[in-house]
């Protein structure tokens, strides 16, 4: 299944402002709880990565990086960050099995349709070694929409999201709710979670 257009063609058109707004400084208190939930020199997948801010700050700290993301645009950009390979793919390239000791996806899985979710959450745990650790950002609500941009959002319940990680096979290690302005300018309502894989 290949990425929606409409979204791709917003994040190409938008993606040296994207980082001009998103990039720099230091790492989240979120990017460096999952950097230290990783063995040193893991090897990651920033599943969606955008300009690759929080893959720099990754590789910065000795991780071995991937960086991915449906955006060529995204990805010319991400390319030439300092210790990440980065490629164009969308989430259903994702094949891995047992390979990666960590899987960042900020805020970039909200733009799968719902029904897919299931199936990238469970592309993800195979792709994760035993243990592996999971951070997700999604925005919460319920139902599908578009954003006055142009970019599909699907929204999920926190009970929701609860049962993605469940039926994937991941042990949820915690959560944080909040609100935040975006590129779109609006203030939603968020989650980010924290995970690790069972077996």
């Amino acid at each position: 299944m290949s990425a929606d257009k409409e979204t791709l063609d917003v994040y190409n058109a938008k993606a040296a402002d994207y980082e001009a707004r998103f990039g720099g400084g230091h790492p989240s208190a979120h990017l460096d709880r999952f950097i230290h939930g990783v063995p040193k020199g893991g090897r990651v997948l920033d599943l969606g990565c955008g300009p690759a801010s929080s893959a720099a700050h990754m590789a910065a700290a000795g991780l071995v990086v991937e960086a991915v993301d449906a955006s060529a645009e995204m990805v010319r950009i991400a390319a030439q960050k300092d210790g990440i390979t980065a490629k164009q793919a969308v989430f259903d390239d994702l094949n891995a099995v047992d390979h990666y000791d960590g899987i960042w996806a900020n805020f970039s899985l909200l733009h799968a349709p719902r029904n897919a979710l299931p199936r990238h959450f469970a592309s993800i745990a195979a792709a994760l070694k035993p243990r592996g650790m999971f951070f997700i950002g999604m925005k919460t609500g319920e139902g599908e929409t578009r954003d006055h941009l142009g970019r599909r959002y699907t929204f999920v319940t926190l009970d929701e999201l609860h049962g993605l990680m469940r039926d994937a096979g991941f042990e949820v290690l915690g959560f944080e709710e909040g609100q935040e302005a975006g590129m779109a300018g609006t203030v939603d309502p968020f989650v980010n979670m924290r995970a690790q894989k069972i077996a």
